[in-house]
């Protein structure tokens, strides 16, 4: 496997014209949280026509991939996010779809994968995982777009921070909420080409904490990994090839709980009317926790594709 490049400014700004017709440009609002919360923004990825910023960076592979490239199909492995980013491309392209998911994938995910029509693979997560280490599935021969480590893809996750400059030029700080690495690095890339002194810093949940595990340790690390309903970050390991991108794009990273995300979530409904999953409400968690430091902090709202069981849970001061 050849080694991963960040994308470059350039990759990004034609990525940008490239998923223009069928990607919005999301808001970019304050948190309605007081006044002592003033200098939180949050980054409505969650309004996507998936309900996550995935449809970016698959929409930006498939359209590179061009009808040659996808004339077997294409699959992906996916949580659920990435498989309805692929799912809906697919559909718009009018090719074949399969998502090769965790046994611990949430309904309201497969659902949404169903209703684009999608072929779903539900195996162990053990099984899922080698499936993103190795970049293939037995028996699939379509198109397989990784959901972390492939340069499109990046490229295309790296055009919500063209957007978040624009829309906030004196950010101090984005957060982000930290799966395998491909949103952090592809916002960090275009960070680092346009105002270097931003700080980019991963999110993660407690129960899944490679991130942080590995900048502690200097290398990439295998950590436990609890399922939760976060299912949207949280690996057993840094993937190896992300590694040298992520040593020296992202800044730091911040671990919150589970009690503090389902906050975030109930914070969000009730101040600012938007539903937010775990992974997508981690970076909002982070920001409440005041750990990234003073100046104004943009929060990547990565998804909002809550089941809504678990969503009443937590809006009744439950954790799911």
């Amino acid at each position: 496997m050849k080694s991963l490049q960040p994308p470059s400014l350039q990759d990004v700004e034609s990525a940008r014209r490239r998923i223009a017709p069928f990607v919005y440009r999301t808001p970019l609002v304050r948190l309605n949280a007081g006044s002592d919360q003033n200098e939180i923004y949050l980054k409505l990825e969650n309004l996507q026509p998936i309900g996550s910023f995935k449809i970016r960076g698959a929409g930006n592979a498939m359209e590179l991939a061009g009808p040659a490239g996808l004339q077997h199909g294409v699959f992906t492995a996916s949580a659920g996010n990435m498989g309805q980013g692929v799912a809906w491309n697919a559909q718009r392209l009018r090719v074949p779809c399969t998502v090769v998911v965790p046994d611990h994938a949430p309904d309201a995910k497969i659902s949404a994968l169903n209703r684009l029509n999608a072929g779903v693979i539900k195996v162990p997560f053990e099984e899922w995982w080698k499936t993103m280490v190795s970049h293939q599935y037995p028996g699939l021969d379509g198109f397989f777009i990784h959901p972390v480590s492939d340069e499109a893809v990046m490229a295309g996750n790296g055009t919500i921070a063209l957007e978040v400059l624009e829309d906030l030029p004196d950010v101090g700080a984005v957060l982000v909420p930290y799966g395998g690495g491909g949103l952090s690095c592809g916002i960090a890339s275009v960070i680092r080409a346009l105002k270097p002194d931003v700080k980019v810093i991963g999110c993660e949940v407690d129960t899944a904490t490679p991130l942080a595990a590995s900048l502690s340790a200097g290398a990439p690390c295998e950590v436990q990994h609890t399922p939760s309903f976060v299912d949207g970050i949280g690996g057993k390991s840094l993937l190896q090839e992300m590694w040298p991108l992520v040593s020296r794009l992202i800044d730091g990273a911040i671990v919150v709980s589970l009690k503090q995300i389902a906050e975030a979530i109930r914070l969000l409904v009730e101040r600012n009317r938007i539903v937010a999953e775990g992974a997508g409400a981690a970076s909002v968690a982070a920001a409440l926790s005041r750990s990234s430091g003073p100046g104004k902090t943009v929060c990547i709202v990565s998804g909002g594709n809550l089941d809504p069981a678990k969503l009443a849970a937590i809006l009744r001061n439950e954790l799911p």
